[in-house]
């Protein structure tokens, strides 16, 4: 089977696959776009049109939508759905995001799903809680098949550095519409004042810097307001061995969410066992058991919450992190999963 997979190199799409075998599923590689986007060389997507679609009609069998369409309007949408029914492809959509975290008005992603969703001859969604919603938004059944593993197996068993004192975390990266963390500084800030932990910051150059586009005058002033006991550490994107050490450095990933849906963030985290402290919203405390939560009230995160979360940080540590035999055999199943939804679409197509 050929899929039009939109897009493949990402490593959730990656770990799509069988790790043992060939499966006979093979996902076509992401044509260059000609000016790619920092840290996602798949972007804008070039499958995501419908005159790629009429052009290169017989080099796939199925065409798989995942993420990536922020720019696509709906109209546009409809005549990519509309080439796929001409050219007799069918199409799977995995809801990864039921609220884009990359879009401050909602509506412009709920219009995009109300042309997939209903489109889509097969859904898939990575929580019991997203297919439920998908159900009663659309009266459609989703497959759901959970999240694999983010980091590679061979990460996952690197020893983890022994700390005296906990170390919690806080990453701004680029400021994304999903994104409101001064709040939940300030709340960490203050327990500070009462226990023994260190705090360190991550912010992307971008956002430092005057004249880029992710600039924030206003998370400037307050990075530079903090007391010197905080860790502020501006630097461009990670690679990805640079992002799993920048987990291990932490004991508590503190995620400062104002809205969302999936996180492969957590995924990471759990993968080398850095325990995560993640909004009631969206559905990821339905990725893992074990992931530490926080409520809002009118968009301020809660205190108690806050400090029950570093009381409970350094409790069941084993039991929170992935196993990687575990996390192969999930593979597999996931794999396998996807096979037969496949199977299925282009059996009904």
């Amino acid at each position: 089977m050929r899929i039009a997979s939109v897009p493949h190199g990402h490593v959730y799409v990656e770990h799509l696959s069988d790790p043992d075998r060939d499966d006979g599923v093979v996902r076509l590689p992401d044509p260059t776009p000609e000016n790619p986007a920092v840290g996602a060389p798949w972007w804008p997507l070039v499958m995501l049109d419908a005159q790629w679609i009429h052009d290169h009609a017989e080099e796939f069998d199925l065409y798989h939508l995942h993420f990536g369409f922020d720019s696509i309007e709906p109209s546009e949408l409809d005549t990519i759905v509309a080439a796929l029914r001409e050219q007799g492809k069918p199409l799977v959509y995995t809801v990864h995001d039921l609220r884009n975290p990359h879009q401050l008005d909602r509506r412009t992603h709920d219009a995009a799903l109300d042309v997939l969703v209903p489109a889509a001859d097969q859904l898939i969604t990575l929580t019991p809680g997203a297919a439920d919603e998908i159900s009663r938004r659309w009266g459609r059944a989703a497959h759901m098949v959970k999240h694999p593993h983010v980091v590679g197996f061979d990460q996952m068993s690197v020893n983890r550095p022994q700390r005296t004192v906990p170390r919690v975390g806080l990453h701004l990266k680029s400021m994304r519409a999903n994104l409101d963390p001064l709040p939940m500084i300030g709340a960490l800030v203050a327990e500070l004042r009462r226990r023994e932990f260190e705090l360190v910051i991550d912010v992307h150059t971008d956002v430092m810097t005057p004249g880029q586009y992710n600039h924030k005058p206003d998370v400037v002033d307050f990075l530079r307001s903090l007391p010197p006991e905080v860790e502020v550490h501006v630097h461009d994107f990670y690679s990805d061995e640079e992002l799993w050490d920048y987990f291990r450095s932490l004991d508590l990933s503190v995620l400062p969410y104002r809205f969302g849906t999936h996180s492969g963030w957590l995924e990471a985290c759990h993968d080398v066992g850095t325990r995560v402290l993640a909004p009631h919203l969206g559905y990821y405390h339905q990725q893992h058991a074990g992931v530490l939560g926080y409520h809002l009230d009118d968009g301020l995160p809660r205190a108690a919450d806050i400090a029950a979360a570093l009381d409970a940080m350094d409790r069941s540590r084993d039991d929170w992190r992935a196993d990687p035999q575990d996390r192969l055999e999930q593979r597999r199943d996931i794999a396998a999963a996807h096979r037969r939804i496949y199977t299925d679409a282009l059996g009904r197509a």
